[in-house]
């Protein structure tokens, strides 16, 4: 483990020390927020310094039994306690240094799917379809909720646009490399000559603020519209101005929910797309500051890169940041995206690693 690393597992034993004085102290128990994130803190400091202190006993133990091996009685014995510390070690290491790397504080919240049709007219709207229904059953494999928040249908039964509310376990951690421009490669059912065509959609993944968000947004700067929900829906829709359009004048932003009969409940949910949509764009601006020279990170939100290609007459998928190429388009269109998440997840990660060894 380099020297780097030894140093930052020092400062944070330090830090432990510094959140177990913190929680004795009777004022904090005062205020209940800051205690608990104080506590949440100290727990994590704690079980990652506890495998560093793990780590150099175990270093300890194969030192003293590499000193033993010159000794003829105790060489047999020595060598089986090296090798066994010497694997603790391997291990100890790989665990430290995956509980070092920068944790995103949004992996636990749930998300906003946002899917719009792109170039490609009619087809792109298809492909929107497409991608909605292997996000919902990928929802539904992880055993998270769905809510469709607002849709635009095409002639065709596709969608101009469709945003989805996801809600689960460490929905964003999952769904966070999702955003970005994605391509589809086939032969649309419109096309009579069986020529090829590429098609495009953009999709955007943002985490849901919280309920006391960190922005607040000033009500004079807020255009509210009432309109009829359109679709299925029965009478009702064509009688109620039951749907809510909200725009943010300042950024033009704009949020609207008509999958209520309940023109309340649609403002508020309405409300929570606007802030998860001016959240991303702060953070958005925030990385491009902070990050212009890395574009190449995984998830970088630049949502005009191509970050993905469905072939469908090679049944192919490939994913452009990471080089992954699969060959089972059908089951990953089903839903069956573990495959993916998991190789992009694994290329953030060490991408991380390498910053933190570097020191970047």
């Amino acid at each position: 483990m380099k020297d780097t690393l030894r140093q930052q597992l020092e400062r944070l034993a330090l830090r432990v020390h510094e959140l177990d004085a913190l929680l004795a102290d009777p004022q904090l128990s005062a205020d209940r927020a800051r205690y608990r994130a104080v506590a949440r803190e100290q727990a994590q400091a704690a079980s990652v310094v506890a495998l560093y202190r793990s780590l150099q006993q175990r270093e300890r133990d194969f030192a003293q039994s590499h000193e033993l091996l010159s000794d003829p009685e105790m060489a047999e014995l020595a060598r089986d306690e090296a090798a066994a510390a010497q694997g603790d070690i391997t291990r100890l290491q790989a665990q430290l240094q995956t509980a070092l790397l920068p944790r995103d504080p949004d992996d636990d919240r749930n998300v906003f799917l946002e899917i719009r049709a792109g170039t490609g007219g009619e087809e792109s709207a298809l492909f929107a379809a497409d991608l909605a229904r292997m996000y919902l059953r990928y929802a539904e494999r992880q055993g998270w909720r769905s809510e469709v928040m607002s849709e635009s249908a095409s002639d065709l039964g596709g969608y101009k646009e469709i945003v989805v509310r996801l809600e689960g376990d460490r929905v964003y951690e999952r769904m966070k490399f999702e955003s970005g421009g994605h391509r589809v490669q086939r032969v649309p059912a419109t096309e009579t000559q069986g020529r090829i065509h590429t098609s495009a959609c953009t999709v955007a993944v943002l985490p849901e603020p919280d309920e006391q968000a960190e922005l607040t947004l000033n009500p004079a700067e807020l255009r509210i519209d009432t309109f009829r929900a359109s679709g299925a829906g029965g009478q009702h829709v064509n009688k109620t101005d039951s749907a809510i359009r909200i725009t943010h004048l300042p950024t033009g932003i704009v949020a609207e929910c008509q999958d209520d009969r309940s023109q309340h409940r649609n403002k508020a949910k309405a409300m929570a797309v606007l802030l998860a949509r001016l959240r991303d764009r702060e953070r958005e601006e925030r990385q491009h500051k902070e990050a212009a020279e890395r574009r190449n990170l995984i998830g970088s939100g630049d949502r005009s890169d191509r970050i993905r290609t469905y072939n469908f007459p090679q049944g192919r998928l490939t994913d452009h940041r990471i080089g992954l190429t699969l060959y089972r388009l059908a089951g990953i269109l089903d839903g069956d995206l573990d495959e993916v998440v998991q190789a992009l997840a694994a290329a953030r990660a060490q991408q991380q690693l390498e910053a933190l060894e570097t020191g970047a």
